[in-house]
C-alpha cells in the first residue's frame, strides 16, 4: 500500500495535477504529534513542497513554534543588510531548557584544557548545530527546516524524549534571508498551476545576479573565516557561545546529480584537520547512508567536494573541535524539473534534506560520548601541537596603517583568539615592531588550529585540485607587516580586551593656511571623499616633500593630501571643526600647516594635482561576475560611504555618461554593450574619465580598441604524453590557478600605489589570464616578481609564465585612463592590501599621465 501511495504521488506531480504534499511524506511513520503545535501549513497556508517558503514565512512559523513549545527558545542573532532577522532556535527537553545556562557553561568548558580534565562526558548532552540554505537559491534546505522544526517541537514518544534529553539542537533555519526571499519570490511568481518540467522554462532561469548570494552578492558560505558580513559575525558569535560537536550545512548541487554527504575527497583534506575528524565524519556518514538507503535515494561521498578552505560552514568546525558536515542535494531549482535521473520534484529534494537532518541526530545519539570526548581531546591536544611547532606565535602591526590592524584584531577576537599588546619594541626577521602599534598572537592556546589557519603559508600539497581557493593567509591579504616568532618570551604585554576602531586626531591647532594628511591609512579615501562632498577642493602630492613636525623633519611621500584653507566654501573655523570631526571618525591623523615653504616640492607647486570627487558607475547585469561586482559595491558603500551607481550593461547603450568620472567593469563578459555604448565609453575617456577593468573585462577593452593588452599563454610540454582517459578532467583543472597568493613589485611613485610603504605587495589571483608586460615601462606599476608564489598552489608551467608579467597596466585614451587589473583586487572583502590599489585607481586615475 505504501509503494502504491508513492507511485500515485509521483504520477500526480509528473502530470501536473494540483498535488498536495502531505506532511507525512517527510516524517517518520507511526508517531503521534502534539495537536497544540501547529503544522507548517496551519501557519503559512500551504503544504511544504507545494511552493517555496519565503523568509518572512519562516520567521513567522519559527516564532509560533517558540511561543507554543516548551522545548524551544529563540533568539535573533543578526540582521541582514536588508534588515531581515536571522534566527537561532535552541531545541532540547523542557528540563534542559530550565538549566540551559549551566549546560552551556559545562559544554564550553570542554574546549578549555584548564577545565576539561575534571569533566566527565558520560551524562553530558551533545550539541548539534543544523544550518539551512546559506545559498538562497538552494531552497530544499530552508523548506526542510520547517518540517524538521515541527518534528522536534511536536513529536511524541520515548525516542524523541531521549533525543531531546541527550541533545541540545541549535537550529539555524534560514542562513541567507535576503537570498532566500529573492529566490522564493522568483520561483513562486513563475510557477504554473500545472507544473512545467522543461529545463528551459523561465522558472528555472533566475535573472542576474541570482539568489545564491546576500544583498551585496557575496557567497556567505565563504565568509566563516574572513567575517566581513553581518550574517557571519552574528552566526560565529552564536557558534562560539556553544561550541557545537556537529555542524550540518544543507546545500544543493546541479539538477543531474544525486545527493552528497561528507567526507570529501581524502587527498584534499587540509593538513590542520586531524585524521580522527575524518574518521568520525565517515562514521557519521554511515548513518546518512542507512537513512538514504531506506528511502531508495541515490547518493555519493568522497568525491567532488573537499575539506580544505576553512571559510566554509562545513569546514570551519574542523578546526574547532567539531565535525562539519556538508550536504549537497540535487536541485530542482523550482518545483519540478527534468533531469538525467527522471523528473526531479521539489518535495523529493526536501525529503532528502529532512532525512539526513534526522540521521545526523541519530548519529549524535549513537556517538554522543565519542564526539564529546573528541572535542575535549582536540583542545587538550592544542597545547601539544603548539609545543611541537617551531613557530611559537606571530607578531604584526605598524603605526602607518592602524585601521587595518584593527580589522585583523577584530577578526582574531571574534574567533576567540587571545592577542597581546607587544611588551617592548622588537626586531624580528629584519622588521621593526613598536610596542604601541604591534601585537602578538602566541600559538600555545586553545585556538591553535584557527591561528594556523589564519596566519600560516602552505605551498606544498598532496593534491593539485581544490574545490575553493588554495590560500588565504590573512596578514598577506591585509598587506600588514608581520613575522613568525620562534619564541614569545618577553614579548607579551597586556592581553587585549575589546577592540576599538582607532581614532584619528588633529595634530596641532587650527590652521589658516592648509591641512595635510598621509595616504597610507586604509580609510584615507573616506575622509577625502567626505571633504570633497562638502564642495571643498583638495590636492594630491605627486612628489615627496618634508617639513618640521614636533621639532623633527618628517618626509611626506607621494600621495599626501593637502586641503588649502583659502578659497574654500567654508570659513577657517568651519573647516577646522569639520576636519577635526572627520579625522576622529576615520582614524586619520591630520596635520595643520601654516606655511607653504617645504623641503622638496612646495605646497603651491604644480606637482600638487587637483582631485575631483569620484562619481562612480558600476556596470552590472548578465555576463558580469556578480561576486566581483558585489565586492566593488560593498567596498565603496560599506567602507567609504560612496556607493556607486549600478547600471545594467545593456543600458550603457542608451544613457549619457556625463554624470560620471569613474566607470568600473568587473570580471565578466560585456557582449550586450553595442557600438553605441562603445562609442559613449570612448567619449567618456576622451573627456578625461577613468575606466577600471578587472579580469576578463580587459579582453573586452582590448577587443574594442580601448587598450592594447596582450595575454601570455602556457604551452604544454607533454601534450603528446600518454594519459589515461579518466584523468583528463584532473589534468585540465590542475593547470588552473585555484586562488593563491603571489608577490608583486610595486612602483611606489605611481598614483596607483600611493600610500603603499613597501616595494613589494602580496596579491591574490585565480585563473590564467596573465598580462604580457607592456613595452612602456611606466605603464605597469605592479608586476609579478621572479619568485612570485607566497602561498597556495600553482603548477610549475603557470608559475614560469606568471614571472615578470604585469598585474596592473595603465593605458591612456584621449585625456582619460583605463586602469586594468589582471585579477580581482577586492576578493571577498578582506583583501585590504590590494583594495588600496583599487581605491587609488578610483581617486587618482585622473592624475595619471602617459600609459600603455
Amino acid at each position: 500500500m505504501k509503494k502504491l501511495y508513492v507511485l500515485i504521488f509521483s504520477v500526480l506531480i509528473t502530470f501536473g495535477v494540483k498535488a498536495q504534499t502531505p506532511l507525512s511524506y517527510y516524517l517518520p511513520q507511526n508517531l503521534s504529534y502534539n495537536p497544540n503545535i501547529p503544522k507548517p501549513e496551519d501557519v503559512i497556508g500551504f503544504n511544504i513542497g507545494d511552493q517555496h517558503v519565503s523568509h518572512d514565512q519562516v520567521v513567522m512559523y519559527m516564532k509560533e513554534l517558540a511561543r507554543l513549545s516548551d522545548r524551544i527558545t529563540l533568539v535573533e542573532y543578526a540582521k541582514s543588510y536588508e534588515n531581515r532577522k536571522l534566527l537561532l532556535l535552541t531545541i532540547t527537553s523542557p528540563d534542559n531548557q530550565k538549566n540551559i545556562e549551566q549546560i552551556k557553561a559545562q559544554h564550553v568548558a570542554l574546549s578549555d584544557p584548564n577545565q576539561s580534565a575534571n569533566l566527565t562526558t558520560a551524562n553530558m548532552p551533545i550539541v548539534v548545530w543544523q544550518g539551512f540554505s546559506v545559498h538562497g537559491n538552494e531552497p530544499s534546505g530552508v523548506n526542510a527546516a520547517m518540517v524538521v522544526a515541527y518534528y522536534l517541537a511536536a513529536a511524541q514518544g520515548a525516542e524523541i524524549d531521549a533525543l531531546l534529553k541527550n541533545t541540545v539542537i541549535l537550529f539555524d533555519p534560514a542562513i541567507n534571508p535576503d537570498g532566500i526571499q529573492r529566490f522564493s519570490t522568483w520561483v513562486n511568481a513563475n510557477k504554473s498551476t500545472t507544473l512545467v518540467t522543461d529545463a528551459n522554462s523561465r522558472e528555472f532561469s533566475e535573472p542576474w545576479p541570482n539568489s545564491r548570494t546576500n544583498h551585496y552578492w557575496f557567497d556567505l558560505n565563504r565568509d566563516w573565516l574572513p567575517l566581513q558580513h553581518n550574517e557571519s559575525k552574528g552566526r560565529l558569535a552564536a557558534f562560539h557561545t556553544w561550541k557545537p560537536n556537529i555542524l550540518t550545512d544543507h546545500h544543493e548541487q546541479g539538477t543531474n546529480a544525486t545527493f552528497f554527504f561528507q567526507p570529501g575527497v581524502p587527498s584534499r583534506t587540509n593538513v590542520l584537520t586531524p585524521k580522527i575528524n575524518q574518521e568520525l565524519t565517515a562514521k557519521i556518514g554511515e548513518y546518512h547512508a542507512k537513512a538514504l538507503d531506506e528511502i531508495a535515494s541515490l547518493y555519493f561521498t568522497k568525491e567532488n567536494y573537499d575539506d580544505f578552505y576553512y571559510g566554509k560552514g562545513s569546514t570551519y568546525p574542523d578546526i574547532n573541535g567539531a565535525i562539519g558536515i556538508l550536504f549537497e542535494q540535487a536541485s530542482s531549482r523550482g518545483h519540478a524539473q527534468e533531469s538525467i535521473n527522471g523528473v526531479l520534484k521539489f518535495p523529493f529534494t526536501v525529503k532528502n534534506q529532512v532525512t539526513t537532518a534526522f540521521s545526523t541526530l541519530k548519529a549524535a545519539q549513537g556517538m554522543r560520548v565519542e564526539l564529546l570526548d573528541f572535542q575535549k581531546s582536540f583542545y587538550k591536544n592544542a597545547t601539544n601541537l603548539a609545543k611541537a611547532d617551531a613557530v611559537k606565535g606571530y607578531i604584526f602591526g605598524s603605526a602607518d596603517n592602524k585601521s587595518v590592524s584593527y580589522h585583523l584584531l577584530d577578526i582574531l577576537k571574534r574567533h576567540q583568539i587571545k592577542v597581546y599588546q607587544l611588551a617592548k619594541n622588537a626586531n624580528v626577521a629584519g622588521k621593526t615592531f613598536e610596542d604601541k602599534t604591534a601585537y602578538v598572537v602566541p600559538a600555545d592556546q586553545a585556538q591553535y588550529s584557527t591561528i594556523k589557519a589564519i596566519f600560516a603559508k602552505q605551498t606544498q600539497f598532496q593534491d593539485s585540485l581544490f574545490y575553493d581557493i588554495s590560500a588565504w593567509t590573512f596578514p598577506l591579504a591585509f598587506n600588514i607587516k608581520y613575522a613568525e616568532l620562534s619564541s614569545t618570551t618577553g614579548l607579551l604585554g597586556a592581553e587585549l580586551g575589546e577592540v576599538k576602531f582607532p581614532e584619528g586626531q588633529l595634530l596641532g591647532a587650527k590652521s589658516n593656511y592648509a591641512y595635510i594628511f598621509e595616504w597610507n591609512e586604509f580609510y584615507a579615501p573616506k575622509i577625502l571623499n567626505e571633504l570633497l562632498k562638502q564642495g571643498l577642493y583638495a590636492k594630491v602630492a605627486s612628489k615627496p616633500f618634508s617639513i618640521p613636525v614636533n621639532g623633527k623633519i618628517k618626509q611626506f611621500e607621494d600621495g599626501t593630501i593637502m586641503i588649502p584653507v583659502g578659497g574654500q566654501p567654508l570659513l577657517a573655523d568651519e573647516l577646522f571643526t569639520l576636519i577635526t570631526s572627520l579625522a576622529k571618525e576615520t582614524g586619520i591623523d591630520v596635520l595643520p600647516v601654516n606655511t607653504g615653504i617645504t623641503e622638496g616640492i612646495n605646497l603651491g607647486s604644480g606637482n600638487f594635482k587637483n582631485i575631483k570627487q569620484p562619481k562612480t558607475l558600476l556596470v552590472t547585469g548578465a555576463g558580469v561576475n556578480a561576486n566581483d561586482a558585489g565586492e566593488v559595491w560593498h567596498l565603496l558603500d560599506q567602507r567609504f560611504n560612496m556607493p556607486p551607481v549600478l547600471v545594467e550593461q545593456a543600458d550603457i547603450n542608451s544613457i549619457s555618461l556625463d554624470k560620471y568620472n569613474v566607470i568600473v567593469m568587473s570580471d565578466g563578459r560585456y557582449n550586450t554593450i553595442n557600438q553605441s555604448g562603445i562609442d559613449e565609453i570612448k567619449r567618456f575617456l576622451r573627456n578625461g574619465g577613468t575606466l577600471i577593468a578587472m579580469g576578463d573585462a580587459n579582453r573586452w577593452t582590448s577587443a574594442n580598441g580601448l587598450t592594447n593588452i596582450k595575454y601570455k599563454t602556457v604551452k604544454s610540454k607533454d601534450s603528446t604524453a600518454f594519459r589515461n582517459y579518466d584523468t583528463q578532467q584532473e589534468v585540465a583543472r590542475a593547470q588552473y590557478i585555484p586562488g593563491a597568493i603571489f608577490n608583486c613589485r610595486v612602483d611606489k611613485t605611481h598614483p596607483i600605489a600611493y600610500g603603499i610603504s613597501t616595494t613589494e605587495i602580496p596579491v591574490f589571483r585565480e585563473g590564467t589570464g596573465m598580462f604580457e608586460k607592456p613595452s612602456n615601462p611606466f605603464a605597469a606599476p605592479l608586476t609579478y616578481t621572479n619568485k612570485p608564489l607566497l602561498a597556495g598552489y600553482i603548477s610549475p608551467a603557470n608559475e614560469n609564465v606568471l614571472k615578470g608579467s604585469a598585474a596592473i597596466i595603465c593605458s591612456s585614451y584621449g585625456r582619460g585612463q583605463v586602469v586594468s587589473f589582471s585579477d580581482n583586487p577586492n576578493f571577498r572583502a578582506f583583501w585590504f592590501g590590494t583594495s588600496k590599489l583599487f581605491m587609488n585607481a578610483i581617486f587618482f586615475g585622473q592624475t595619471i599621465s602617459g600609459g600603455n
